[in-house]
């Protein structure tokens, strides 16, 4: 199943485009194209390679060109031979990987230069001292248990179906390297400060020269508070960004930032609300899976992954829910310039869940403490603190992202535990954004919202007991067929349209009689199910495929608005 972008992927030179514009480097080389690849029971290096992989697509995925699954138990191997571009030459050299699925070893030229658990977030390797003559011939080993282990998986299953979708494996994002010199940037750390009009940047460097800033034609040595005079406020109507570079000895690098303030407080009735800037500010937002059918988690182009947010504001939406993924860092950017909110939900991880209790809920309503670790899936301790160290790895990688305006922890109790303590922590790491901590069900009556789902009942809303803001983090999932433009003949969803008419019609049943009164009534944000198909599952705006849509934007602009 292709989509309007799979015959435009450049097979030597897929996603050619600089992956990280939140620190942004002119001397570096995309790794992307054509890799050797081979799937085995053994540690050892294969002795020969079955083909060619092309490489950020998993082998699972129709881009690929490979088509086959990795297996628990398996290795999934790749190898490329790299020539080190002369423009390198005596300076480090640091080999990037956007993220890799599940558990990851890498060799360059026979020595093994880094390994990685987890598949959502980046990892790097100073090689420098393993390139031999210039050349590197770098070699990637990985495993993948996806839901037959505690590790991280998202919403892949090994037996897919419904809201479950094909498991999938290796190099998914990006792989690229850099020269830097003895002195280097590392990373970055932007915090804008909206109430005093200045921004916050910090600075790791690897080496003892002094990171400096440089905006507007000043400099700054860092650690420093940088004063932003007359500043414009960053909103999804107006998405204001401002340019800085950061220099350190002979290394410089790119960046950028946003004067906006995410908060929750009263509004002149006093109801609490989101706030942005201050101000409250309805979250108008769609659920974001991130699926394609040609690279599943892998958007074949930049431009794909530019049409969704831009299909979704032109329906009116201000907000994506980035559900149970991690996206590579040019999709938040996107974000960023062309004015999205993000709420981003960290992948779930854990045991075989129990469906009484990730089920029942959405009916009985009951909630359970989420110290029973065993009833989540989360009786294994090293599970526990790997998705701890994950999570803050997340919010780490995320911090300078502008458009994020809320963390989302759980859903759903898929693999919940310890809400309080996870809570804590992001807080401990990142004090200017909200906190959904346990979105759908399996409240724990903390943070500065409640969150709910709700799809087989009318929406009635009520304030929440405890003075908290109120989320209906996902609604709706309406069901509609687009024949020709369909994963199979399955057909998920919570209700089911026969025509685009139908849908239409029920969905302004739904925004006018659910949404736009309890909007008045205090509601802070409403999450629809969901921007496109994904597999089984028919209840998107958009088709899988993304060849069509099923309402017209400038019609579900006109119905979301409802209760203005």
């Amino acid at each position: 199943m292709n989509t309007p972008w799979t015959d435009k992927v450049d097979r030597n030179n897929p996603l050619p485009e600089y992956p990280r514009p939140q620190m942004a480097r002119a001397g570096w080389m995309s790794l992307n194209g054509p890799w050797e690849y081979a799937i085995n029971r053994s540690t050892r290096f294969p002795k020969a390679f079955e083909g060619e992989i092309l490489v950020p697509f998993s082998p699972e995925t129709e881009l690929s060109g490979v088509g086959r699954s990795l297996k628990s138990g398996e290795y999934l191997w790749y190898r490329r031979t790299v020539a080190v571009p002369p423009a390198f030459s005596g300076k480090r050299i640091l080999l990037h990987f956007g993220a890799v699925d599940q558990a990851a070893v890498v060799w360059v030229n026979s020595m093994q230069v880094a390994s990685h658990v987890g598949g959502y977030l980046p990892f790097e390797a100073d090689v420098t001292e393993a390139v031999e003559d210039g050349q590197m011939t770098i070699t990637v080993r990985v495993t993948d248990d996806t839901d037959k282990g505690g590790h991280t998986r998202g919403k892949q299953k090994t037996r897919r179906g419904g809201i479950w979708y094909t498991p999938q494996s290796g190099i998914w994002q990006s792989v690229w390297m850099e020269a830097v010199p003895a002195c280097y940037i590392k990373s970055l750390r932007v915090t804008p400060l909206f109430d005093d009009g200045e921004v916050e940047i910090e600075a790791e460097v690897s080496g003892e020269e002094e990171a400096m800033a440089t905006l507007d034609g000043q400099s700054y040595a860092l650690p420093a508070r940088i004063p932003v005079p007359g500043f414009e406020p960053w909103t999804p109507e107006n998405p204001r960004l401002y340019g800085f570079t950061v220099s350190c000895g002979e290394d410089k690098v790119q960046s950028y930032f946003a004067m906006r303030k995410f908060s929750v407080g009263k509004d002149e009735k006093g109801v609490p609300r989101l706030l942005l800037n201050n101000r409250p500010y309805f979250h108008n937002g769609l659920l974001d899976q991130g699926y394609w059918p040609d690279g599943l988690y892998t958007a074949p182009t930049d431009e794909a992954m530019v049409y969704d947010i831009r299909m979704a504001k032109s329906m009116g939406y201000n907000m994506l829910r980035k559900h149970i993924k991690v996206e590579p860092l040019r999709w938040y950017y996107h974000c960023d310039r062309i004015g999205m909110l993000v709420w981003q939900d960290m992948p779930n991880g854990g045991g075989s869940y129990s469906a009484p209790i990730v089920q029942a809920p959405l009916v009985t309503g009951i909630h359970l403490k989420d110290s029973a670790y065993a009833l989540f899936g989360r009786g294994d301790q090293k599970a526990r603190e790997e998705f701890k160290a994950e999570l803050a790895g997340m919010i780490r990688h995320l911090y300078n992202c502008p458009c994020i305006a809320m963390w989302v922890p759980f859903n759903e109790g898929w693999g919940q535990f310890d809400a309080r303590k996870m809570y804590e922590l992001i807080r401990s790491i990142d004090k200017t954004r909200t906190v959904d901590h346990a979105s759908g069900w399996h409240d724990q009556g903390i943070g500065q919202v409640k969150s709910e789902h709700v799809y087989f009942r009318v929406y009635d809303y009520k304030p929440d007991k405890k003075g908290r803001a109120v989320l209906l983090s996902e609604f709706g999932g309406y069901a509609q067929q687009v024949q020709g433009h369909c994963y199979n003949r399955k057909a998920f969803g919570y209700k089911k349209f026969a025509t685009p008419a139908q849908l239409q019609i029920g969905l302004e049943d739904l925004y006018q009689k659910e949404i736009g009164p309890a909007k008045l009534q205090g509601l802070a944000a409403a999450v629809y199910t969901q921007l496109s198909d994904v597999e089984d599952e028919i209840n998107g705006l958009l088709t899988y495929d993304r060849r069509v849509v099923k309402v017209a934007p400038e019609i579900m602009r006109e119905i979301i608005n409802v209760g203005n």
